[in-house]
Parts: structure tokens; sequence; C-alpha cells
């Protein structure tokens, strides 16, 4: 709560006190001073609940104290006029905003019960105790009092009570929501001083809170205190003026710069608390603030283990001032892809050894995103070519299956610097593998006038090696069909002949044994002419052989040997038989 304007000296309580303090039957005999404001009071009436005014008294070595400075009691004019209230039995409101003033107050004019009974100490902590520290609301609102009353409130325990009663019940809110929204509060907490936002913080976490809520709670007050700043997470706003403005060190970003370095180190230590474009919000923020160094490597650092799931938008968030007219800073964006490959290669050398795989879809991912990043800041002015090749190497080429993208982002640079000489523009292109583009990717660089030469000569000469290794791999097999044709024939002309040469064996056999019927020889001649035909092998033995070795059906021929003499042979229609040619 705001305190009291400096300019009343007296309340209208304190002014109808006076006029009794004045009246000619007391007058007052002390003139009580408290910073610019003087109250004239009575030795005997403050004496009586005060310890610390009467040892003043008492070891002054004037004979007749008249005035007394109370500057330095905590809570100033208006925690002192309460206490002179109370001393003189005039009733006032104790209220969360000004107990822990007024509790204070008393124990620094100690006026406590071990000196009266009753005292004013004894009622404000009794105050504390049962109303101050009894909710979240109230408990906040008493540790956010104590701000202005340090160290006070730290000797006294009161800022560590309250941070115990905050931290409390925020835990048990957290897990057992008891009204909607669930995390209302956070809201409560976003007030605090972020001195004792990060007490509260810690305290939680002792308790055991979760990562995600104290990363809830982090974000509320994030918003909240840098509401300018932060806004969607998207940033905007022409009214923020840029750091090289001559006010860039103004009391407001003074101390936005000691919040968002004290918010920093709050931060929990998993690496998904926080969603990436929250932390890349943050980061823009403390390098348009110039926060310190190890803020803004810290939050490079976060960065950089979740980049995985980077957008382009993220990324933009980091370059551009929040006009969106200019280049803001592309050294951050640098370091955090830098740091993204190192932890991937550091990765597959812990996992028992692994060779790097360049063509993970992690660093697919990430290759894909900063090709269209480095698209989308190609048409500044302001961005030179080693600042953008820079950033283009830091992706292993093996990471891009092709680089359509990149090639795309390379176009976009030779448009918008017009100026380039020729080996400017080659420096710009060696970025990009030209074999590693598209067919339609190709067909464009063969036809862009912006591109190097070499460049274009390199697409032409691909698509040539395309067209004669396609032309190539045709004859080939062309050739191989016609083999196989020949094969085939030749072996077709075989069984032909194999098959021609049966026959004619067969239809000589036939011949003889038709004529052996025609002579009707007798037993004996027949037996005599049997025997004199076995005795002469000359005839069968060589049939049978030739039959053995051109018959194609070797394992499933029958035995012509036992040929019965009346059978008759058709010779006009032969027996089929696969491969036959009749």
């Amino acid at each position: 709560m705001a305190a009291p304007s400096p300019s009343r000296s007296l309340s209208f309580a304190m002014e109808r006190t006076g006029q009794w303090v004045f009246s000619p039957e007391i007058p007052s005999d002390v003139i009580v001073v408290v910073g610019e404001a003087s109250f004239s009071l009575h030795k005997f009436i403050l004496v009586a609940k005060s310890n610390y005014i009467r040892k003043m008294i008492i070891e002054s070595e004037e004979s007749e104290l008249t005035r007394i400075d109370l500057s330095n009691i905590p809570g100033g004019k208006e925690a002192f006029e309460k206490a002179a209230k109370f001393c003189y039995g005039v009733n006032f409101e104790i209220t969360v905003q000004s107990v822990a003033a007024l509790h204070c107050a008393a124990v620094f004019l100690q006026m406590t019960d071990e000196y009266c009974d009753g005292n004013l100490a004894g009622r404000t902590e009794d105050f504390l105790s049962q109303v101050g520290l009894s909710s979240l609301q109230s408990s906040v609102v008493v540790l956010n009092s104590c701000r202005q009353l340090l160290p006070f409130p730290d000797h006294l325990n009161v800022v560590d009570r309250c941070v115990g009663a905050i931290s409390t019940k925020a835990c048990s809110e957290a897990n057992f929501p008891s009204r909607s929204p669930p995390n209302w509060w956070t809201e409560e907490l976003a007030v605090l001083d972020v001195e004792f936002f990060g007490k509260v913080l810690a305290a939680m976490k002792q308790r055991g809170a979760k990562y995600l809520t104290v990363a809830g709670a982090l974000i509320t007050y994030t918003e909240r205190t840098l509401r300018e700043l932060v806004r969607d997470h998207t940033g905007g706003g022409k009214e923020i003026q840029s750091p090289d403005s001559g006010d860039s060190d103004s009391e407001s970003r003074i101390e936005q710069r000691v919040i968002l370095q004290s918010i920093v180190p709050l931060f929990p230590t998993e690496k998904a608390a926080f969603p990436i474009n929250f932390l890349c919000c943050l980061l823009r923020c403390a390098i348009h603030l110039r926060a310190s160094s190890a803020c803004k490597r810290e939050l490079e650092k976060r960065i950089t283990e979740i980049l995985e799931h980077v957008t382009v938008d993220d990324l933009l968030v980091l370059s551009f001032t929040y006009d969106g007219e200019r280049l803001l800073d592309l050294d951050s964006v640098r370091r955090i892809v830098s740091g993204f490959v190192e932890k991937e290669k550091s990765t597959s050398v812990f996992n028992a050894g692994n060779v790097f795989k360049e063509n993970s879809a992690a660093m697919q991912r990430v290759a894909k995103t900063v090709s269209s990043y480095l698209g989308e800041i190609a048409s500044y002015g302001e961005l030179t070519i080693s600042k953008f090749n820079g950033i283009a190497v830091l992706i292993p080429k093996g990471a891009r299956k092709l680089d359509d993208d990149l090639y795309r982002a390379v176009d976009i640079y030779l448009k918008a610097h017009p100026n380039l000489d020729e080996i400017e523009k080659e420096k710009v292109c060696s970025v990009m593998d030209p074999l590693k583009l598209s067919y339609e990717a190709r067909v464009h660089a063969s036809k862009n006038k912006r591109l190097p030469l070499q460049i274009v000569l390199h697409a032409l000469y691909y698509d040539q090696l395309q067209v004669r290794s396609g032309a190539a791999e045709d004859r080939e097999a062309l050739a191989a069909a016609v083999t196989a044709e020949r094969n085939r024939l030749q072996t077709d002309v075989s069984l032909v002949r194999e098959n021609e040469e049966l026959r004619t064996e067969l239809m000589k056999m036939k011949m003889f044994i038709s004529d052996l019927q025609k002579n009707g020889q007798g037993a004996t001649s027949c037996g005599k002419e049997a025997s004199v035909s076995i005795k002469k092998p000359t005839f069968f033995s060589s049939m049978s052989k030739k039959l053995s070795k051109l018959n194609p059906f070797k394992h499933g021929s029958k035995d012509t040997s036992n040929i019965i003499d009346d059978v008759t042979v058709d010779l006009t229609k032969p027996r089929r038989r696969r491969f036959s040619i009749s």
C-alpha cells in the first residue's frame, strides 16, 4: 500500500490529541521530531509505554530534555503517529498494510509486554499471527509492506514468517486448487518485490514444489513485471525505444535490467521447464536491456538444450528490434546453433561411442529451420556475407537432404545485394551444394541470372550426368534383354535339332522291324537271325546310345527295347512333346 503523503505532519486524530495536550491545564513538555514532522507531546505519557524514550530521558545530559529525534524509527512518522495514539489511548485500526511497520516501530520503541502489560508490540504480534499470516493474500501484503522497513523486519523474523506462510499456501494451491483458475496464486505472487519473490520460490523448492509449478510462477511474474517487453512472447511495439537511444539507461530501464538479472538465476534446472518462445523472448529482453553476459549466456544455454523445438518466428524474435525495422543481434543465434551442433556430437560420443549422425531427426529439423530463417533475414541490407555464411555453415552438410531452402535464402540475398561482384557471389553460394538441389530448383538455378556462372554450370552438368546415366541404364537394360532372347533362341534351336535326330532314329528302327515281318522267316531262321542280330550290336547299341544322349526326357523316358512287333506306329502324327516343333 502507498504511504501517506509526507506533507502531512499530523493526522486528524493527532490534532484532536493535540487540542487536549495543548490545553492550559497540561502543557506539552517535549517535541518529538520524525523526519520533517514534529509532535508536541508529554514525557510522562510516552514514558509510561515506551522504555526506549524513558532511557533517552534518563541518559540525557540535559537537565530538561525538550527535543527527541526519532527520524530513524521504522515506518517513519506514520508508524510513530499510531504509536503515540496508543500511548494516549486513542483508538485506531491495525490493518495488514500497516501491521509490519507498526510492529517494527513498537519493538524499536521497546513497547513490549515486559515493560507494560498489554503493550503495542503484543497487540501487533497477535494481529500478525491471527490475521496477517492467515491467508495467501494477506501474507503477500504483509511481506510486500516490509520492503520499506528493511532491515528491521529481518531482525524481527517477520520476513521469514511471511515467506514460510506464503510458500506453504502456494504449494497447497498448486497441488490442490481451491478456486478457479488453478494458477490464481501466481498472480498474487507477481506483486512481490523480486528479492522477496526469490525467497518464496526458494522456500517452495525446499517444500518439494514441482519444477513446472515454479516455472509457472516465474512466467507469470516475468509477464507482470516486464509487461511491455515480453507481452505475448512475440515482441512488437514501436513505442519501445532502442538501446542505442539516449535514455537507454533511464531509471525504468535500470529497474527492468535488475529484475531480469534477478529472475534468470531462479530458473529450475530442468531443461524442459519453459517453452522455447518464452526463453527467446527473455533473451531478446536481455539484449535490449544490455543485461550482463552471464544472464545472456544462461538464456542461450537453455535455448540450445531444446533448439529442436524452435520455429522460424522464435529465431526472428531474437534477431530484430522491437519495431522490426532492423537487425538487433545475430551473434546469439550463431552461438545457440553452434552449441546445439556440439551438444549433438557430445551426445553421440557418450552414447556407447556411436558415430555422430548428421542426419538425425533433431538435426534435420534444426537445419530446415535455420535455412528458412536465413531466407527471412537475407533481404536486410546490413546483413554481411560473413554473418550470412557464418550461420549457414554451422549446420553439417549431411543434415540437409535437399538444399532448396538454402538456395532460396541465397537467391534472396543476391537479389537484396545487387552490387556484389562475381567473387562475392561465389562466396555467398559456397554455403550450398548445387548437386543437392531438387529438379525444380536446378531448373530455376539454370535460368537464374543472379547466380555466378560456376553455380549455373554445376547445375547444368549435374542434369547432363543424370541424362547420361539414364541413357546408359537404358542401353544396359536393352543389351541384357537382347542377350536373354538370344540365349533362349539358341536353346530352342538345340532342342529342335535333338528332336529331329531322335525322330530319324525312331523311323530307322521301325523300318527295320517292318522288313523283318515281311520276310516271314521260320522260328529257326528268326532265332538265328535274332542271335545274329544280338551278336551284332552295332546298330542297336549305337541307337540306344544316341537315344540316351539326345532324349530331353532322360529321367522319364520309356525303354524302346521291349517294343512289341505288332504295334503299329502312326508316323504322320507323332506324340506331342514339350519343345517339339511338330
